[in-house]
């Protein structure tokens, strides 16, 4: 498999709801990139519907999903965060956190009806989230003396560089982000520049 710079992200939270056998499912999704955020969005749910049964619940964060967490919240083992978890899976989006809040309607759905009802219920949210394509970066500091500065902008016209930040002190210095798999090649174009320097960043 080629390496890949690009991955997704939800483009918007969204909620969506479902009724199966009685019970109600309303499902939540919501952009995040932290701990933190996921805390505070689960706490305001909980707080929005104190008095549902379960509030169940999966995240994925970082470019390469190495962040995962699903959690049944009283359910049986594995019959609703896991089906939530392998729903943003299959919509390939990372950074993102699905919350579906369970009221039961008094008739028993079993494990196989759980897990259908759960995964269904996270589907329908991610797929109104939407999605936008992002990219891994690396971030660079360039700096050179003030006459110099057209080089700094020939460079990030010539990588599509986004320029994050840029201060005039005793020379002109720019932070930058660079697509992953231009990096290295912006190095050396850099480093065969005897005008500018650079440092990641």
């Amino acid at each position: 498999m080629l390496f890949s710079d690009i991955y997704h992200e939800p483009a918007h939270p969204a909620e969506s709801s479902l009724r199966e056998k009685g019970s109600k499912f309303i499902s939540y999704g919501f952009p995040v990139k932290s701990d933190e955020e996921i805390k505070q969005n689960l706490n305001e749910l909980k707080k929005r519907y104190p008095d549902a049964t379960h509030h169940c619940y999966a995240w994925i964060l970082n470019p390469d999903k190495s962040a995962q967490r699903a959690n049944d919240d009283g359910e049986p083992n594995n019959s609703a965060g896991k089906p939530i978890l392998r729903a943003i899976l299959s919509a390939d989006l990372t950074n993102v956190l699905v919350v579906v809040v369970r009221y039961f309607g008094g008739t028993q759905l079993g494990i196989p009806g759980l897990i259908q009802a759960y995964g269904e219920s996270a589907a329908a949210a991610l797929e109104k989230m939407g999605r936008q394509e992002k990219f891994i970066e690396d971030h660079f500091q360039i700096s050179a003396a003030f006459e110099h500065e057209q080089e700094i902008h020939r460079l990030i016209n010539k990588f599509q560089a986004t320029v994050n930040k840029r201060d005039y002190k005793d020379k002109v210095y720019y932070n930058v982000s660079i697509k992953q798999r231009l990096s290295k090649s912006f190095e050396v174009m850099v480093k065969e520049n005897y005008l500018l320097e650079a440092k990641i960043l």
